[in-house]
């Protein structure tokens, strides 16, 4: 297995932050295409955590509409609710995902995303040996600050159109 942290994340993972983020491997990029793994908190609401199903169908779509090469988009969440990250892991590797980008639907760079995340990526991978040798798995950086996202604020506001 190949555990690769994005770009905000390496510093950490490698000065110690993230402690048991036990392998830090900057991968070469192959050819394989990719599957996505977006994962947000849980809920214990059932209709909060349907909603992240929904966001990954319409990931699905766009990327067929843009032609993107992705194997397709798996959803888990980090606590309170199934599927599980180890679970959404299983799923991509009993898809055959070679490689795995683990996106936390998240907004902020906190702990769950830069910390809790990696680690439990990285135990769950752990435990899946050795079925994941042969995976590379990156974990994303949160959402963040982006200019589509100001575009969402103002159409709750309804200021903008949909």
């Amino acid at each position: 297995m190949a555990f690769v942290a994005g770009a905000s994340l390496v510093g950490r993972l490698c000065s110690g932050h993230a402690k048991t983020a036990t392998q830090v491997t900057c991968c070469a990029s192959s050819s394989t295409r990719k599957t996505i793994l977006l994962v947000d908190h849980g809920s214990r609401r059932r209709e909060a955590n349907d909603m992240l199903s929904s966001v990954a169908a319409m990931l699905e779509e766009r990327a067929r509409e843009e032609k993107v090469e992705l194997d397709g988009v798996v959803v888990a969440h980090m606590e309170l609710a199934e599927p599980t990250i180890e679970d959404g892991l299983a799923t991509c590797l009993e898809r055959g995902a070679k490689r795995i980008d683990v996106v936390p639907y998240f907004l902020a760079p906190g702990r769950h995303s830069t910390s809790d995340i990696p680690r439990m990526v990285a135990e769950a991978m752990g435990r899946m040996k050795p079925e994941s040798d042969a995976v590379e798995v990156t974990v994303r950086d949160p959402l963040g600050v982006h200019p589509k996202i100001c575009d969402v604020v103002l159409e709750r506001a309804e200021l903008l159109d949909d």
